[in-house]
């Protein structure tokens, strides 16, 4: 009589578990990729830096103070973006803001504290004019900013006489190069700054309004949202943040100069983009932008630390910041597309009378 062999089940790994991952990280790609290009980038110059000066506890301060100023201003353009809008007038702003500070200092030996809190008004003034001139005229941002930058910059250009005004007022000195213990006072005027900017978009209705506007205008309009309010409130934001980043960051240099911020405004917008925020409008957080910060604050300290030609660290600097923008904006479209199959395949499930996740 035949014996037949009996052999044990082979276990089969679950199709719908690797399918599930998938979803999950396409679902999140826009949180993790600025996560995962950080990481490689510091371990890379961690690796690579000469003397391995990099991986540091004061280089990482220094990156800390150098993004600190960028940190401020990238608050106000994050909740720009999100409104769907653009402000190109922020580098001129915080210059003039800065250069009138320091202007009223030395011209009219007005009191320092009065003269800082003046830059900043420069800059709610600024901001007020760009979002009656979008809003209410209905002139689109990009030119109405792009003016109003050229008006600050030529402004400062005209006070200052194209040099550099080295009195600064105490209160921007202090705050820009003075210390809290270890920690310096810039640093932890950008932190909260960016914390204030994210628990108004994550737990006030202005930072609802702001992401519904973002995302669709007309249905905000239809809910009952003013979005030339809300246009006209997140413009001014945006510049008085600019006017304080300018304060604050010309009393770390000690000095007003005209063309400090010349690159502000385009690295400004590039920070927030790397943290993952559309420029559509309708996505992002301001915690992703810190994390865009310190992926732009370690490549530009990283590239000064490693062995290349001093003429082509502005060409790579470009380079992989396109691939990563690239990369950000691949990672968004990813998610977007996830969650729109998923809304599509709960409401085929609702047409089949199957309840969603059974």
């Amino acid at each position: 009589m035949a014996t037949q062999k009996i052999t044990a089940p082979k276990l089969t790994k679950n199709p719908g578990q690797g399918m599930n991952l998938a979803r999950m990280f396409r679902r999140q790609a826009r949180a993790l990729t600025p996560f995962f290009t950080l990481l490689i980038l510091v371990i890379f110059f961690s690796i690579f830096s000469q003397g391995h000066r990099f991986a540091t506890p004061e280089n990482f301060r220094n990156i800390l103070q150098q993004a600190a100023a960028l940190a401020v201003m990238a608050t106000g353009i994050t909740y720009v973006l999100l409104l769907g809008e653009i402000d190109l007038s922020i580098g001129g702003v915080a210059t003039a803001s800065g250069v009138i500070s320091s202007w009223l200092l030395v011209s009219l030996n007005a009191p320092g504290w009065l003269c800082a809190v003046i830059g900043v008004l420069v800059g709610v003034l600024v901001g007020l004019i760009n979002g009656l001139v979008i809003a209410k005229i209905g002139v689109p941002s990009f030119m109405t900013t792009l003016a109003m930058g050229t008006v600050t910059t030529g402004l400062a250009v005209f006070l200052t006489k194209g040099r550099p005004i080295f009195d600064v007022p105490e209160v921007a000195a202090t705050l820009g190069t003075g210390t809290l213990g270890p920690i310096p006072i810039i640093i932890l005027v950008a932190i909260v700054v960016m914390f204030l900017g994210w628990l108004v978009a994550r737990y006030t209705r202005f930072g609802r309004y702001v992401y519904m506007v973002g995302g669709s205008r007309e249905a905000a309009q239809l809910s009952g949202v003013n979005s030339k309010n809300i246009t006209i409130a997140v413009m001014v934001i945006s510049g008085m943040l600019a006017g304080l980043a300018g304060v604050v960051n010309t009393g770390r240099l000690g000095s007003a100069n005209p063309d400090i911020f010349k690159d502000a405004t385009l690295d400004t917008i590039a920070c927030v983009v790397l943290g993952g925020t559309s420029l559509f409008g309708g996505v992002g957080s301001v915690a992703s932008t810190g994390i865009g910060l310190l992926v732009f604050g370690v490549l530009k300290n990283g590239l000064n630390l490693v062995n290349i030609d001093i003429y082509l660290k502005t060409l790579i600097t470009g380079v992989i910041l396109l691939l990563a923008l690239i990369l950000n904006v691949y990672a968004l479209r990813l998610g977007q597309s996830e969650q729109e199959a998923s809304i599509q395949e709960v409401a085929v499930q609702e047409e089949q009378g199957v309840s969603p996740g059974s």
